[in-house]
């Protein structure tokens, strides 16, 4: 470990918030994916990663619910230029395919690109079983383990680690989409397919939470309401009670009542304001600030529950400015503090 000053300037020493601690020393371990080959809309979360290490250094790191947040020890894996290669190749065939799929209808197109599916569906698997078996071994040397996206399709491995680690857990999903579509557009695990995947993997993943919803098809609502393992607070719902009086600290205590006491979170860049984070994939208008869900996040460790994994992803630089990244990196700040807490048993 070299000498680092929690107040001084960040130094970009390739690892995460520009922290001294390898991966062998860490409690909290990021597993980076530079992927986003199923996108229906926007491309550009594959570089998220990049540029969320690139901003994570700008950040101050006092945080008044954590004492002493900097000696925190979180390592971020290096971002594999193999993967980011075989993502942009798999990307040009589903921007083809998508494109194609827009001006003449699904059937046509999964036909006419049957082949090209198949090699991005067998790219993805590969991609969810490695890891997979990188996360267990985490979870066998007693680190938590994380995913920093890419797409949301980009934790399957992780959660299905879990799945193998504990007997039951649950996971607080903050997105503006369900994500509860079949095979989304033919793609066996679409950013659009994650939470269906995890229903359907993950038999010990005993409560699905989901918070701030306001895109989404009438499929995925009678799916939501016939899954006694999903409860969904829409964006819609919770604003209307909030018009009527309802604080958010009272919504707060609903949603966690919910949930079991190991939790896993996947935090989609898009359940924020779209003026918080305008280049991700797919931005609705409609729900939070960063503060209210770091207030969620803190008052799930404050209720005795742990995190036991996390992920942030959907998060896209702009082609101008790292706002995105900025946002990114903060985002992912307020998860790993929680978390950290959670793991010291502050509550």
């Amino acid at each position: 470990m070299t000498d680092f000053d929690p107040n001084g300037v960040g130094i970009a020493n390739g690892n995460i918030f520009g922290f001294p601690y390898s991966e062998k020393e860490a409690s909290i371990v990021i597993i980076p994916i530079p992927w986003d080959a199923t996108a229906s809309y926007g491309k550009g979360t594959s570089n998220g990663p990049k540029a969320i290490l690139d901003a994570s250094t700008q950040l101050d790191f006092f945080h008044p619910n954590l004492d002493k947040a900097y000696d925190t020890k979180v390592f971020m894996a290096p971002i594999s230029e193999e993967w980011k290669g075989i993502n942009d190749h798999c990307c040009e065939l589903s921007v083809e395919y998508i494109s194609f799929l827009e001006e003449r209808g699904e059937e046509i197109a999964m036909k006419k690109f049957e082949s090209q599916i198949d090699e991005i569906n067998a790219a993805h698997l590969a991609l969810k079983e490695n890891l997979k078996q990188r996360c267990l071994g985490l979870l066998e040397a007693g680190k938590i383990p994380a995913v920093l996206g890419g797409e949301h399709s980009t934790p399957l491995g992780l959660i299905e680690a879990l799945n193998e680690k504990y007997a039951h857990f649950g996971i607080l999903q903050i997105d503006a989409h369900a994500d509860l579509r079949v095979a989304y557009e033919g793609f066996a695990q679409s950013h659009a397919s994650i939470m269906d995947n995890v229903l359907k993997n993950c038999s010990n993943m005993q409560k699905l939470v989901q918070v701030g919803i306001r895109d989404i098809s009438e499929r995925e609502v009678d799916y939501s309401h016939s899954e006694n393992r999903i409860k969904t607070f829409y964006d819609w719902d919770l604003k209307s009670e909030q018009y009527a009086g309802k604080t958010w600290k009272n919504q707060v205590e609903e949603i966690i009542s919910n949930l079991p006491n190991h939790v896993y979170i996947s935090f989609d860049i898009d359940g924020l304001r779209p003026e918080l984070c305008p280049n991700t994939g797919t931005p609705v208008i409609g729900g939070f600030d960063l503060q209210e869900i770091s207030f969620l996040f803190f008052k799930l460790v404050a209720s005795g529950r742990s995190i036991i994994g996390f992920d942030l992803n959907e998060v896209a630089p702009g082609e101008k400015g790292d706002w995105d990244a900025n946002v990114g990196a903060r985002a992912l700040w307020q998860l790993v503090c929680a978390t950290e807490k959670s793991r010291r048993k502050e509550f």
